[in-house]
């Protein structure tokens, strides 16, 4: 077995500089040659990716574009956005959670890069489902099979670490910091409740995701928005501090790690791609699956995940420890430093009675959505690899590994979701690359027709404005 010196080797090897300046060298050449589109329209994309309309008849898919956001968010929005954060600020300081926000506005661009060829290179499986994601336009789009091969096995080793471990440990860190539970038992019950819902396949997963998320997303938010408010004299000051940070390294609050630079660039990249997947190329496993015409429409959707689940959520949990100064506590209980889920908790907890209790619940509900949308990712890794018949074996796999992973030490588990990340990273930045052209030509066609739907719409409404007001003068 690895030793934790090891994993972290592994960790620094996969996370070095060149894969760190590799994908800020796409995402800043993809938001340049589609002129910034992820900023021009996230207006567009919100209003677009928030409304639950019907698919017609004539489009190709298995879920709707709002399942196919919300499966998306489901294993976005996970312990990343609590323990994560946590994780980062603890390990980089304060200044970690502005790499966070650079990283989610580039990789927007990436995740809408990634949805658009997932569904322009989809193909129906034997079971008539679609199926779609990087291993398929690395291979249909550029003929890179051995490539495709590559990221589905990196892809299914992922989901057993980022999409499984990670959030089965950290939902028992919850369990059993604020109810005592047993930690193999918290496994236990996730196991037989997720086996539960993969047996219905992709669409049970969306139906889950649809009501699950928002209600989920919406208590966490409010939760900790109550805490910023109330603190909203301290909000200036902590994000001149972030800021200063970021840039400096400064060790967090009472020095408990301390912090290079390159240190708090490296966490909060890190865990920036953890809570939001972009360069992963994992969401747009679940875009394929969206019954959608264009190919630009699910793009925008897509990038839209990436803004909630990092800008706006992250942000949240990222605040409220900041505003609540309980950097560098001490858990009563071992005696040791703060990290993870039980920093956030005490966040919470320190200016809201039964705060605890809200970040327990949301990261029980975050993390289990979180597997549901990583299993269907697996799924489909796995599919690419060995067909449809592998999919049970693998099912029964993934949730089987939840038991020990509930007992495993955090730091490991966290470092090995880390490497399983990066590894997957690689062939599909490679890709998206040598694929630009085909993301550019689709977005300018696209875009063209944005832009004519909107001329059209502004002229629908002069016309109504013009008809009221003449009416009223006659």
């Amino acid at each position: 077995m690895l030793s934790g010196i090891t994993l972290e080797s592994i960790q620094s090897l996969v996370w070095s500089p060149p894969l760190l300046l590799f994908l800020c060298f796409v995402s800043v050449y993809f938001t340049v040659a589609l002129k910034g589109l992820q900023l021009r329209y996230l207006g567009y994309s919100l209003k677009t990716a928030l409304k639950r309309e019907k698919a017609d008849a004539s489009t190709t898919g298995d879920i709707t574009n709002f399942q196919a956001l919300m499966t998306s968010l489901a294993a976005a929005i996970g312990t990343g956005n609590i323990a994560g954060v946590a994780t980062a600020l603890a390990t980089g300081g304060m200044g970690s959670l502005f790499w966070m926000w650079v990283i989610a506005l580039l990789g927007m661009i990436l995740k809408y890069s990634e949805a658009l060829l997932a569904v322009k290179y989809r193909i129906r499986n034997q079971k008539g489902e679609m199926s779609g994601g990087p291993m398929y336009y690395l291979a249909r789009g550029l003929g890179w099979k051995g490539m495709a091969l590559c990221f589905a096995i990196f892809g299914v080793f992922a989901t057993l670490g980022t999409g499984n471990m990670v959030q089965v440990n950290s939902v028992a860190d919850a369990t059993g910091y604020l109810f005592d539970i047993p930690r193999v038992y918290t496994g236990i019950a996730l196991a037989v409740i997720t086996g539960v819902v993969l047996l219905g396949g992709v669409k049970s997963i969306g139906r889950v995701a649809e009501v699950f998320v928002p209600v989920m997303a919406s208590l966490y938010l409010a939760g900790g928005l109550i805490i910023i408010f109330m603190n909203l004299d301290k909000v200036p000051e902590t994000l001149a501090y972030i800021l200063r940070c970021a840039f400096s390294g400064e060790a967090a609050s009472g020095g408990f790690l301390g912090a290079g630079v390159s240190l708090t660039i490296q966490s909060g990249v890190a865990r920036g791609i953890f809570s939001n997947e972009a360069g992963l190329g994992t969401s747009s496993i679940a875009s394929a699956a969206a019954k959608t015409k264009e190919v630009g429409t699910q793009g925008m959707i897509s990038m839209t995940s990436a803004f909630i689940s990092t800008i706006i959520v992250c942000s949240v949990t990222g605040l409220v420890i900041g505003v609540t100064g309980v950097m560098g506590s001490l858990d009563p209980s071992t005696g040791q430093l703060l990290n993870g889920a039980p920093m956030a908790m005490k966040a919470f907890d320190s200016q809201l009675q039964g705060g605890g209790y809200v970040v327990s619940l949301g990261l029980i509900f975050f993390a289990y959505s979180t597997i549901l949308g990583w299993a269907y990712y697996g799924e489909k890794c796995i599919e690419y690899i060995g067909g449809t018949k592998l999919i049970l074996p693998y099912r029964l796999v993934y949730v089987l590994c939840m038991i020990p992973a509930a007992t495993m030490e955090l730091k490991s588990v966290w470092t090995i979701a880390d490497i399983t990340n990066g590894l997957m990273m690689i062939p599909n930045l490679l890709g998206l690359i040598a694929l630009r052209k085909v993301i550019i030509s689709e977005t300018t066609r696209f875009c063209g027709k944005i832009k004519g739907r909107i001329a059209r719409l502004s002229a629908e409404e002069k016309f109504s404005s013009l008809r009221r007001a003449t009416l009223d003068n006659l």
